[in-house]
């Protein structure tokens, strides 16, 4: 196979030529073989194009920065193929990667399957931590717990070959594109903008599955206006490959029924069942209140772009729940505090172009031993590792501290690094 370009997926065609074209997104880890037992029967349908992730399989270790991103690749991929119009069937990743063409190409889209998927899957700490994690440790404590986020234990148990296949393709995917994936979707939420995708669109759960649990699959089905439900009993989160049968039936039937245009709306809730509920649309959104009138004090949410800008840097260099305290704790008295902090620091700082964010953590490691300042130093550590830096270059840093700065302030400032250090980079489980 020749080397796949930059700008576009490694993928597989099967079935007939002139058959619609279904398209299969697999899970973050995982390989288009993922839905090797759905092909038999879809491409009795359909001409089926299955495609890698960056670095997965055998594709090429390119990797991208967002979802959309992802997204925007697999378009060159179908544009030099001349395919304009088709289904779309994804899980976990594969999922926000179809969510993202519903709503930036809903013209090239013409009915949406969903499985195992969220409108933000987890927390982005979460998966922040876990390029932490990878970067320290390499894929294998990320590969050694696959199984038990992909598959009940009973399948588990019954199916060991499956069980060792499913660790041996986490092991093999390309570490940097694993890591920049989870950074997507640390950055992926489209809960807003569900009321946005405008096709037919089915919604896949396993009933045992919690790595995107069914209160997920509701949400989506709440917010995406023609949208159904279909739970399979008894399966965790690869359910194509756990219930095979099930899930190429649902997804059969679904595109079957949604192919056509439907200027009126879409299918009737294809796998819906009495058990099955589609629930209602959520309240919309409510407005943002209008700018207070002049000569009144601004809330800081109101500030402009600049704070906007401060407070999203923020939580990605330092978290959602360091944020999230520092927001908690905000009252009157701090609160111009904070909007300096973020405006200044943050928005103006930190988002200038000249440094990247690994050395602007170097150089604030730095200044924070030398101030002796131990409870920034612990939150900026967290940040260094998720910008980048790995223990042995912390180590590093706070070697050279002990020349300029001082043996003690070294010294308080490895105790520091070492606790977040082992917190950050010890695997679950």
């Amino acid at each position: 196979m020749s080397e796949t370009p930059a700008n576009t997926l490694q993928y597989r065609l099967d079935g007939p030529e002139d058959a619609p074209v279904l398209i299969l997104g697999a899970a973050l880890g995982t390989t288009w073989h993922m839905w090797d037992r759905q092909i038999p029967e879809l491409t009795r349908h359909w001409r089926v194009l299955r495609f890698d992730l960056p670095g997965h399989g055998g594709s090429p270790a390119h990797p991208a920065a967002s979802v959309a991103e992802l997204a925007d690749r697999l378009i060159a991929t179908l544009d030099a193929l001349g395919v304009d119009r088709f289904g779309y069937g994804g899980c976990s990743i594969g999922g926000a990667i179809g969510v993202q063409l519903a709503l930036t190409r809903p013209h090239r889209l013409t009915s949406l399957t969903l499985v195992s998927s969220s409108p933000r899957h987890g927390t982005a700490d979460a998966w922040r931590q876990r390029g932490v994690v990878i970067r320290t440790n390499g894929l294998d404590p990320i590969a050694r717990t696959a199984p038990e986020r992909w598959f009940t234990p009973g399948f588990a148990e019954a199916q060991p070959a499956i069980v060792e296949w499913a660790v041996q393709m986490v092991r093999t995917t390309d570490p940097g594109c694993y890591i920049a994936a989870c950074e997507a979707m640390a950055s992926f939420d489209v809960r807003s903008a569900l009321g946005r995708v405008g096709v037919p669109t089915l919604v896949v759960v396993g009933s045992a599955d919690r790595t995107t649990p069914t209160a997920d699959a509701r949400t989506l089905v709440a917010g995406i206006p023609d949208a159904s439900l279909a739970l399979v009993p008894g399966t965790s989160h690869l359910a194509p490959v756990e219930q095979p049968a099930a899930v190429t039936d649902l997804l059969i039937r679904h595109f079957t029924t949604a192919w056509q245009d439907r200027p009126g709306g879409g299918p009737a809730a294809p796998g819906a069942t009495a058990n099955t509920p589609v629930l209602a649309p959520p309240r919309p959104p409510q407005p943002v209140p209008a700018a207070i009138e002049s000569g009144l004090a601004q809330p800081a949410r109101f500030r402009g772009s600049t704070y906007e800008q401060g407070v999203k840097i923020r939580r990605e260099v330092l978290g959602d729940a360091h944020v999230d305290r520092a927001e908690a704790a905000t009252d009157g008295f701090t609160d111009d505090f904070q909007d300096f902090v973020i405006r200044y620091g943050w928005g103006e700082t930190w988002s200038r172009p000249g440094l990247d964010r690994r050395t602007r953590s170097i150089v604030t490691l730095t200044a924070l031993v030398a101030g002796g300042h131990h409870d920034a130093l612990a939150s900026h550590t967290r940040a260094a590792l998720r910008n980048g830096l790995t223990p042995a270059e912390i180590k590093e840093i706070l070697l050279h501290t002990a020349v300029y700065c001082g043996v003690p302030a070294a010294h308080a400032a490895f105790a520091v690094a070492q606790r977040v250090i082992r917190e950050e980079t010890t695997p679950e489980g």
